[in-house]
């Protein structure tokens, strides 16, 4: 008899009599073929170069360049404005859809694939904790400063009312004819320290701004840093050039947010700015280290990834949104007053950052 072949359905069984097997085969370790480790070596010195680069030349420009040039006061604008662009769209673009992707990873056990939101749920709860510590400095910050205030109110009169009787007021006014004046003059110096109170509250919001903005950069920069590490040779090159626009445009986000923080040693705006430029090749160097037993597809890598990249993208969009955008745009007396072109500009760059940013994430 003529052979027959057996029904599509027994052939489909067939070739997966193992239902866990296509699973399993999807989440061990794939390992590294031609894993040339003098190159990546050599990737941590370009992308720290990279980095360094990016950071240092908007607060070297700001510390060191000419205060008074026109040239320089624009460029740092157009940084400034650039670099919100780019943080924006690093959160939309770089980090919100990994979240998802690793969230929905059919190698996390079923509880976590079960809700499909986690990534937006974690990315909300860094928001409002972002918000909720900067409520809790300003509150503080009001505190002392109306204590402060109440206090030198107190000092205004004191010396006047010290004085037990009308007559002995009157001597006093004979003596100190300026008595008036001079409480005149500390009424005038208390409101002068409730204006420079509200200008200190305003810097201080700036400078925790700054500070949760390098947090959720950092946080994510090591997570670039183990994939870059990890990453397939076929597909090394490009991840690696996209990443060097990526902490470059990155770096000049920074670097900008950093001089708004108006800090008067060049030393902290240092720090901060060594602190970005090492964290990338820190994951760097730990992938190289852990790369023959790292598997990205283990159920807590691909968590870990999936909340801080969660946790990160809160940060930034808070940061973007209500420390950049809203503070630096919408409400800033400042903006409002330049000229038409001058805004335009500033908003051309807005939005060149994040379309460039945006344009990365095609390969990173």
């Amino acid at each position: 008899p003529c052979l027959s072949l057996p029904p599509v359905t027994d052939l489909c069984c067939f070739a997966t009599s193992d239902p866990g097997t296509s699973e399993e085969n999807v989440c061990e370790a794939e390992p590294l073929e031609d894993y040339n480790m003098p190159l990546r070596i050599g990737t941590i010195f370009i992308i720290l170069g990279t980095s360094s680069i990016g950071i240092f030349t908007p607060i070297l420009l700001h510390y060191f360049g000419k205060q008074d040039s026109a040239i320089i006061k624009y460029t740092l604008l157009i940084g400034k404005f650039f670099g919100t662009g780019v943080i924006l769209a690093t959160a939309f673009v770089h980090m919100l859809p990994d979240a998802f992707d690793n969230f929905a990873n059919p190698c996390l056990p079923a509880g976590w694939q079960s809700y499909g939101a986690f990534g937006g749920v974690f990315c909300m709860i860094a928001s409002l904790l972002i918000q909720l510590i900067e409520f809790a400095a300003i509150s503080n910050a009001n505190s002392i400063h109306q204590k402060q205030t109440d206090v030198d109110a107190k000092l205004a009169v004191e010396n006047y009312k010290a004085t037990d009787s009308i007559t002995e007021r009157t001597a006093f006014d004979q003596k100190n004819p300026h008595s008036h004046e001079l409480a005149g003059e500390r009424a005038h110096e208390i409101g002068h320290f409730h204006t420079a109170g509200m200008l200190e509250e305003g810097q201080s919001l700036r400078n925790i701004g700054t500070l949760t903005l390098e947090l959720g950069i950092v946080m994510h920069s090591v997570i670039i840093g183990i994939t870059l590490a990890n990453t397939a040779h076929d597909e090394f090159t490009t991840l690696l050039i996209a990443l060097v626009f990526h902490q470059f445009f990155e770096g000049i986000a920074l670097g900008t947010r950093i001089n708004d923080m108006n800090l008067k040693s060049f030393l902290k705006p240092a720090i901060m700015s060594i602190a970005y430029c090492i964290t990338t090749p820190l994951g760097i160097a730990i992938g190289i280290g852990i790369h023959t037993s790292f598997n990205e597809n283990s159920p807590s890598s691909i968590l870990v990834q999936a909340i801080l990249d969660s946790l990160s993208a809160g940060i930034l969009l808070y940061s973007a949104y209500v420390e950049l955008i809203a503070m630096e745009m919408n409400h800033n007396p400042e903006f409002l007053q330049r000229s038409v072109a001058s805004k335009a500009i500033c908003f051309i760059s807005l939005y060149t950052g994040a379309g460039l940013m945006a344009l990365i994430g095609e390969w990173a």
